[in-house]
């Protein structure tokens, strides 16, 4: 099982770019890929909406999760977050046991 987290923050004239930009230069992205359970720690930018960007967030087990959400990286977040005044959403994904069924693959290229 893994837990796929999608968070969205959103913010005004480019701010939410800013924030994930400042998240990768200053080391603190890569500090949240080093953590044990971490699977992905990527952001994006939707085509259709530049104020918004998505930071899709994967660990391997709730225990974690929990552990990310009691590091020091939580506060390093919440002060980023503060200071380019963003908003945030979040989606919450947990993968099945078989993953992708043989028809779902039918559908990727690899």
């Amino acid at each position: 099982m893994a837990i796929v987290m999608n968070l969205y923050y959103t913010g005004a004239d480019g701010a939410a770019r800013a924030f994930a930009e400042e998240m990768e230069s200053s080391g603190t992205a890569d500090a949240i890929r080093a953590e044990e359970g971490n699977l992905l720690y990527r952001y994006f930018q939707p085509l259709d909406d530049p104020e918004t960007v998505l930071l899709v967030d994967a660990w391997t087990d709730q225990a974690a999760l929990d552990a990310h959400h009691a590091s020091p990286m939580m506060a390093r977040i919440a002060e980023l977050r503060e200071r380019h005044d963003l908003h945030m959403r979040a989606e919450r994904y947990v993968s099945d046991e078989e993953g992708l069924s043989d028809r779902d693959r039918a559908f990727l290229r690899a």
